[in-house]
């Protein structure tokens, strides 16, 4: 008899054996990806403190019109870019990179990408 695996639990699982080697602190904090069919979200959080000091998406007001017309790995990248922006703003220049337990491709790719362009080290 065959197993069906959910893709979601497979990629929460693999998140959480992640989350086992990652840890943000207050020097270095956690730049962490979550990606839905459709939009892309970015977080940078601080483990020790338990709080979420930036964050953007593709939902937000402020890069609809950036990202209109432009593809969903374009759109990821421009988020990558608004985190660092973000990031730099309040003092933060390297971060700790955790891909939430997808593969390294794609979406998450340019959104780290984007990240670096903007000025984050990982």
């Amino acid at each position: 008899m065959y197993k069906i695996y959910e893709r979601n639990a497979t990629r929460k699982k693999k998140h959480r054996r992640l989350r086992f080697r990652l840890t943000g602190t207050s020097e270095r904090p956690r730049l962490n990806v979550f990606r839905s069919n459709s939009q892309m979200y970015a977080q940078i959080i601080d483990d020790t403190a338990g709080k979420t000091m930036v964050s953007a998406s593709t939902l937000e007001k402020d890069i609809q019109e950036e990202i209109k017309g432009l593809n969903k790995k374009e759109a990821a990248k421009v988020v990558g870019k608004l985190v660092a922006k973000r990031a730099a703003e309040m003092g933060i220049n390297k971060v700790v990179f955790d891909r939430g337990g997808y593969i390294y491709h794609g979406r998450v790719a340019a959104l780290a990408e984007g990240a670096r362009e903007g000025g984050l080290e990982f």
